[in-house]
């Protein structure tokens, strides 16, 4: 089942999406903060901590999408061992500047709720050069708590959203 609000739709990925997804592309300035959504697709087939989530526009087409991962990995990040890591959230570029990145992350609280009932919490990281996309984790309830740590290209904030029960 598809969490929505009418306008979107968060849903698991499912081989049909692919071929859209395929098709994304990303501003220049956007390719250094987050992974290729082909390559986060061709990665998800090998890793099955890594829970591929496809944005949907009104009409079921993709327009964007994330990974919400359970493995080793979200331990790098935090103690919460109840914590899912929010990795490689992209929005298709002719889709971007439209309000889908704001709509599809104030669904996801509901979201865990229903697929991963056991979490309360999601953690990301966002290089601190990313200012655009701080401002939208932080309208949509993520909390910097003062945490830090080196990235690939430089230092990350670590973003908290609590999911209340």
């Amino acid at each position: 089942m598809n969490i929505h609000t009418g306008e979107i739709q968060l849903a698991p990925y499912k081989e049909k999406y692919k071929e859209v997804i395929q098709t994304f592309t990303l501003p220049s300035e956007q390719v250094q903060f987050t992974s290729d959504p082909s390559a986060l697709l061709e990665k998800a087939k090998s890793d099955y901590t890594k829970n591929v989530i496809v944005i949907l526009d009104h009409n079921g087409v993709p327009v964007g999408l994330f990974a919400l991962e359970t493995g080793d990995r979200v331990k790098e990040f935090t103690d919460n061992e109840d914590a899912l890591l929010l990795t490689s959230f992209s929005i298709n570029h002719n889709r971007q500047r439209k309000g889908f990145a704001k709509k599809s992350l104030l669904l996801l609280e509901e979201f865990v709720k229903r697929y991963f009932p056991i979490k309360n919490e999601v953690v990301l990281a966002v290089n601190e050069r990313n200012i655009p996309a701080q401002n939208l984790y932080a309208k949509v309830g993520f909390q910097d708590k003062g945490f830090r740590r080196m990235g690939p290209i430089g230092q990350q904030i670590i973003m908290h959203l609590p999911i209340m029960k």
